[in-house]
């Protein structure tokens, strides 16, 4: 009985890692096409979903690292992916409002066809995910960010026709800031998962000692 737990969880952790792999894959390429993207097109609302990226790609590969090991080590690796939300909601805040005191139109066509193309790369990648979403804190916080990942580049899509409309780079602008609160509210409900989880661990360690 108790080699068939063992080989079931292992065949979990494989299919894991194997999600992992070709989610990570899709979003280190999704973060170069955006961030050239963003820097071309002046966007404000590119360039966070292209940091996104990026910083999606960081939990994906950590999560990879960690999806074979115990909660303990799941916990510090929500903690590690809260502090990248973090980090990155704040680097596009200010960056916004750079753009407020330095402001340059962006250019629509440019936000609309990569946005649209990064949907498509994110339905993909929260498809996969969908199953594991429930796993394990590993697999939840992963989860958590391609689902986050959809409503920006849904959100991006509304700042290019936002900008063809009103032919300013306020609608980019303010996409741009809701991403950024979108990582910021992310990374606390992250860490309060992680927080939960180490203090369960730590309370099962010490009582594992006594006995």
């Amino acid at each position: 009985m108790t080699d068939c737990c063992n080989d079931t969880a292992s065949e979990i952790e494989k299919l894991q890692a194997s999600t992992l792999k070709a989610v990570l894959a899709i979003n280190l390429v999704m973060f170069g096409v955006e961030l050239t993207a963003g820097i071309l097109a002046s966007s404000t609302a590119l360039l966070a979903d292209s940091l996104d990226m990026l910083g999606d790609s960081l939990v994906y590969g950590f999560s990879l690292y960690v999806v074979a090991r115990n909660q303990t080590w799941k916990a510090m690796a929500a903690f590690f992916k809260s502090g990248i939300m973090l980090a990155f909601g704040l680097f596009v805040l200010v960056q916004a409002i750079y753009k407020v005191i330095y402001p340059v139109t962006p250019t629509y066509e440019l936000i609309g066809l990569i946005g649209l193309l990064a949907l498509v790369a994110n339905v993909s990648c929260l498809v996969m995910l969908w199953r594991h979403r429930t796993e394990d804190i590993n697999m939840r916080s992963v989860w958590l960010c391609s689902r986050n990942d959809v409503i920006a580049n849904t959100a991006v899509l509304f700042a290019a026709a936002g900008v063809w409309l009103s032919a300013s780079q306020w609608p980019d602008l303010i996409v741009g800031v809701g991403i950024a609160c979108l990582f910021l509210r992310s990374s606390w409900h992250v860490w309060q998962d992680a927080r939960c989880t180490w203090r369960v661990e730590r309370v099962t360690a010490a009582l594992n000692l006594k006995e």
